[in-house]
């Protein structure tokens, strides 16, 4: 049974046909393609808020011949205490498949080993490795194999997006750069199990010379909004703007895995500069998560 919970724990062959198969699922998206969910009901679990995630894996899940239930915590007895393997134990004997967005990566992991039905992660607070998926997918879209180039993140180094390209970094070959405050920098055992090259450093000039790719996220992350007022007063001067991307390699793509605060990590000429990209990316959500559905039912 495959379950898809990190881009740390999945093989590079795995990550490679994930990517080779999100463009044969874009190129053939609305002509008669194979229905691998077909019979098949998913369960999606949301802890956590979502308008790309929950969208993209419904539509997905549809497209190819699955049908959806949507539970939010508060509709379902996990909002009120139940253990995770107890829900977990039941859903596995009525769904096929479960797609979870919850806080803690253990809660997420306890569930698939509980429900013993292919389980994916919508997002944790360790990683989100649908979305870095997609990221990669469009880069390569546009500018080819991302082995041997640069990728700049700027901003909060700590966050679960920060930690999937840490992880895809090694994996897939190219170097990445974080410049965060010294706070928000990448926690040190995160560094030490994924290895590759990944430099960090709080000059965003020096992370931004050279780059292919320049990339950000929300300062303030879903369950960090009591820090708002810290994160913000310390991440000024991490924001992607057109000085900065004066250091980055001419044609350098800006990405955001979105919602966007224009203004705090990137600014409004820079979004809109880039926006056709970002929009890419986002599109590319559906693209990604059905090739993981599809490798999962393989």
């Amino acid at each position: 049974m495959k379950h898809f919970l990190s881009i740390e724990k999945l093989a590079r062959t795995d990550l490679e046909k994930l990517l080779a198969d999100t463009s044969r699922l874009k190129k053939e998206r609305g002509r008669n393609s194979p229905q691998p969910l077909a019979g098949q009901i998913w369960a999606m679990l949301f802890a956590k808020s979502s308008t790309r995630t929950r969208v993209s894996f419904e539509v997905g899940i549809r497209e190819l011949g699955g049908q959806v239930i949507f539970l939010s915590a508060n509709e379902i007895q996990l909002g009120r205490g139940e253990p995770i393997k107890d829900t977990a134990r039941v859903l596995g004997r009525m769904v096929q498949g479960a797609v979870f967005r919850t806080f803690a990566q253990r809660d997420l992991e306890e569930f698939a080993h509980y429900a013993g039905i292919p389980t994916i992660n919508a997002l944790t607070d360790d990683e989100h490795p649908c979305q870095i998926l997609a990221d990669i997918f469009t880069f390569q879209e546009k500018r080819g194999p991302i082995s041997g180039k640069v990728v700049s993140f700027i901003g909060d180094g700590t966050c679960n997006v920060a930690n999937s390209w840490i992880f895809a970094a090694a994996k897939l070959g190219f170097e990445l750069r974080i410049a965060a405050p010294k706070a928000f920098g990448p926690a040190a055992d995160v560094l030490r199990r994924a290895g590759g090259r990944v430099i960090c450093t709080e000059d965003t000039q020096a992370a931004a010379v050279g780059a292919d790719l320049v990339y950000t996220d929300v300062w303030v992350s879903m369950g960090k909004e009591a820090e708002s007022a810290e994160r913000i007063q310390k991440m000024r001067g991490y924001q992607i703007n057109s000085a900065l991307l004066t250091q980055a390699k001419a044609g350098a793509l800006v990405m955001h895995c979105l919602p966007a605060y224009r203004g705090k990590e990137i600014d409004e000429e820079t979004f809109e500069a880039h926006s056709q990209t970002i929009f890419d990316e986002a599109e590319n959500r559906i693209h990604a998560q059905k090739a993981i559905l599809n490798w999962i039912a393989s």
